[in-house]
């Protein structure tokens, strides 16, 4: 199963770094996007409609990626997922693709993007990358419901303050739930944020707090 297959990697990554003294997968910072309400909207709209729409998506997406230095791990229907050897491009070339995107129209209809963000030691598996911090990025991603960038505590203890000011955003942390489950697959101590810009900070708190200066 994925979950064996999962642990499996785990046990061998531990060994290895064990007898190596060093880590055995290179840092990487990996991005998870799809749009908000999809499906809901292609079901309505069509198939030629959702094709059109979808092929905007990646020509407004993907350039500003690939652009800085990012690398399109694969494409899922109406998301992808990029890896990046730097957490400040990382979030860079994500804001730069959130921009490109208003440019998108299809009969009146402009998508919403959900990003998430997360750097770990994944295990690069051909042309692919397997492993627990995989998996969390992409649920940091899900936790975007709305829409909106979303990075984990990770990432962002990599990148200085200043360079978050240099670019007009601010974190603000999400609050985990008092009642009701808690999230999936993310662990209890890793922090999430959602990326903000001046804008954006006008509005809504999304019940979120602001990260602590340093």
């Amino acid at each position: 199963s994925r979950e064996v297959g999962l642990g499996v990697l785990q046990v061998w990554q531990a060994l290895t770094e064990g007898v190596s003294r060093r880590p055995a997968n290179p840092e990487v910072t990996l991005v998870f996007t799809d749009l908000v309400g999809f499906s809901t909207w292609s079901l309505q709209a069509g198939d030629d409609a959702a094709l059109v729409l979808l092929r905007q998506v990646a020509r407004a997406l993907e350039p500003p990626l690939l652009d800085a230095g990012g690398h399109i791990v694969k494409r899922m229907g109406d998301g992808l997922m990029a890896v990046f050897g730097d957490p400040m491009v990382a979030v860079r070339a994500v804001l730069a693709a959130k921009d490109a995107l208003k440019s998108v129209d299809v009969d009146g209809y402009t998508p919403r993007m959900r990003v998430g963000i997360h750097t770990g030691r994944p295990q690069r598996l051909a042309a692919d990358w397997l492993g627990v911090d995989v998996n969390i990025a992409a649920r940091v991603m899900e936790r975007a419901t709305k829409g909106g960038i979303m990075v984990s505590s990770s990432t962002l203890d990599l990148i200085p303050q200043s360079e978050l000011d240099a670019l007009g955003v601010e974190a603000k942390r999400t609050r985990k739930p008092v009642f009701g489950p808690k999230p999936a697959g993310i662990p209890d101590d890793l922090a999430i944020y959602r990326l903000k810009t001046l804008k954006e900070l006008s509005g809504p708190d999304d019940a979120a707090e602001t990260k602590p200066q340093p």
